[in-house]
């Protein structure tokens, strides 16, 4: 019986046998950053990323803490050791990357990080990495979470809007500050609808449109707070703040995958609309098939119940667990 080639060392990945972390929050000597939101990021000695994963990352933990950067770009393999690295686009934000690992006897090994299959205006599309071996993230392993297609929310989104308008209402769009946010503005700002959005979100703006996404119609909202006829983007934790209460009237809807559950945590919204930069359940067993890896292991969200329910679609899958031992085959 071989062993997993990935293990989970204190709670985060590392390629056996090898100082290669993946997605490692705690400071490592090495470690693959798939994407910059906050739950995949580390202040690494050095990091494997893409250039705009690099660039959201110096944004957000500092120049002085972010240790050297190894930038790779998309489909070009390159060494590490006696390992053979190659980026595929993710799909999920700007920059986001899955990494495929060969290994030494040939065998190669697929992460994906966050993962998204729908089209979007402001990431790089997907790409499938075919692999032998490949552990995916599970957020929406759950048969429920069927997203509806993407144009179909953004007009959803937009009757919301108009309607917020025609009231004379500002309508106010609670979504994550990096990417959520960026396909939203550029949506209603390529359609002409003048924007704000949050000094969190433009700081982030500003990252975006240096690597070549332009955000048209979007400006900075400062605290004399919106004009009439604007749209604001807001990042979702911010949804009570002072600022926000002092746009009268408003209307205020989240944008968000869990909208399928109702978003519960989201007390006090008008409108919730399952907007995600997620995969869906039925695109996650999809990619999982397309890869062609006859052995998967899945990691965050729903873990358990999808490698079941993966199994049922008959592939070998179990959930990756630190005190298992996992065969490779």
């Amino acid at each position: 019986m071989r062993r997993s080639p990935i293990e989970l060392v204190s709670g985060e990945l590392r390629v056996r046998g090898t100082g290669l972390y993946l997605d490692a929050r705690r400071k490592r000597p090495c470690a693959f950053v798939s994407h910059a939101h906050a739950d995949h990021l580390g202040r690494h000695q050095r990091t494997i990323a893409t250039r705009a994963t690099a660039a959201l990352a110096r944004h957000r933990l500092g120049d002085r803490k972010t240790g050297e950067v190894l930038p790779a770009a998309y489909r070009e393999p390159f060494g590490l050791g006696e390992l053979t690295l190659e980026l595929f686009a993710a799909g999920h934000v700007l920059g986001s990357a899955q990494i495929r690992i060969t290994l030494p006897g040939g065998v190669t090994v697929g992460y994906t990080g966050d993962l998204c299959t729908e089209p979007t205006r402001t990431a790089e599309p997907v790409d499938v990495m075919p692999c032998d071996v490949l552990l995916m993230e599970s957020t929406f392993g759950l048969p429920r979470y069927v997203f509806p297609p993407k144009e179909e929310v953004l007009a959803a989104v937009k009757r919301f809007v108009d309607d917020a308008l025609a009231d004379g209402a500002t309508p106010v769009l609670l979504g994550y500050s990096l990417g959520k946010a960026q396909e939203v503005l550029k949506h209603f700002g390529e359609l002409g609808y003048p924007c704000r959005a949050h000094a969190t979100i433009h700081a982030v703006n500003e990252v975006y449109e240096a690597q070549g996404v332009p955000l048209p119609n979007v400006r900075l909202l400062g605290p004399e707070g919106p004009d009439p006829g604007e749209i604001v983007l807001v990042p979702p934790q911010l949804a009570r703040s002072a600022a926000i209460a002092r746009i009268r009237p408003r209307r205020t809807a989240v944008l968000t995958g869990w909208a399928v559950d109702g978003a519960p945590w989201f007390r006090g919204v008008d409108a919730s609309f399952p907007l995600s930069d997620h995969a869906d359940f039925p695109s996650l067993v999809r990619y999982a098939r397309a890869t062609g890896a006859s052995r998967i292991f899945t990691l965050h969200g729903h873990a358990g119940p999808f490698a079941k329910e993966l199994r049922r679609e008959g592939i070998r899958a179990d959930p990756l667990e630190e005190s298992a031992q996992l065969e490779l085959w």
